[in-house]
């Protein structure tokens, strides 16, 4: 079977990117599991998925330096993304961050970095210092993660707040509450949606209505609940996956088409969100 090509996503500065990359969070703390880690990051780019998303959260730095053995002697074909926590981010601490990370990677650049969620520094001393780095090249673009309208529209206000590249925050099937405002406006300005724990976390199984539209299709069931977030126009989807086998299984789902009738029956089992509701996170 040949896969169809990969959908891509563009930003706003017209960089295309895959709509399917690869998440990292909860991987490289187990020395146990890391030779199967890195096979599977490099799976990931051998079959296009050269999106990669870590932070500096993750396991401590452990994650970023799992990224960045697997990118070793492959740096141009990646997509590099990390963030920045928000008690990091003064307009010191997140250059002092940024350098850090530069450092576990092993690169010069980051494509993208995203200041984590929300904290108690002044967003535009985030911004200006994020600016910084953009305008010396060590960041390709910034962006956020975590921001609900609310918070989008005040770092519009902020000088600078202009150039934000990208929203990464939680969606699946069972954390719908973005369709209502926050990704009808990013889409209407062309902002990505950067969807984390796209599966949650594999607590979807055994869904009624998701085991019948995988067994309509032939297919996992984490598959259809993938294919569910990849249908959304300006959404990149970043599935976390330690094993080279799954990462295969992930990129099958972009070749997954579902039905009208599929979608009203994920309706029925997990319906839209019909008003406003608060950011979820994980």
């Amino acid at each position: 079977m040949t896969s169809d090509p990969i959908p891509t996503v563009a930003f706003p500065d017209g960089t295309h990117v895959p709509a399917l990359g690869q998440g990292t969070w909860n991987m490289g703390d187990d020395p146990r599991r890391r030779a199967d880690e890195v096979r599977a990051l490099q799976t990931g780019l051998d079959l296009g998925l050269t999106l990669l998303d870590t932070a500096e959260m993750y396991g401590d730095g452990n994650s970023e330096e799992l990224v960045g053995e697997a990118i070793r002697g492959r740096r141009d074909e990646v997509f590099l993304v990390s963030k920045v926590l928000p008690g990091h981010a003064t307009r010191r601490g997140t250059v002092d961050a940024c350098h850090a990370s530069l450092r576990r990677l092993g690169t010069d650049r980051l494509d993208l970095y995203l200041l984590h969620w929300r904290g108690r520094v002044p967003l535009a001393e985030t911004v200006e210092a994020l600016e910084g780095l953009r305008q010396s090249g060590e960041i390709r673009a910034w962006g956020v993660s975590n921001f609900d309208p609310g918070d989008l529209r005040e770092l519009a206000g902020v000088p600078g707040g202009e150039h934000v590249a990208a929203n990464q925050v939680l969606y699946n099937l069972t954390r719908r509450g973005i369709e209502f405002d926050l990704l009808p406006e990013a889409q209407a300005r062309g902002l990505p949606v950067m969807a984390y724990s796209p599966v949650e976390q594999g607590r979807l199984l055994g869904n009624a209505a998701l085991r019948a539209v995988s067994a309509r299709h032939g297919v996992p069931e984490l598959q259809v609940a993938l294919a569910w977030v990849l249908r959304q126009p300006g959404v990149i989807a970043i599935p976390k996956s330690g094993r080279a086998a799954h990462v295969r299984e992930n990129r099958a789902a972009l070749d997954l088409r579902l039905t009208e009738q599929d979608l009203r029956d994920l309706d029925a089992a997990f319906p839209p969100p019909r008003r406003p509701q608060a950011l979820e996170m994980l």
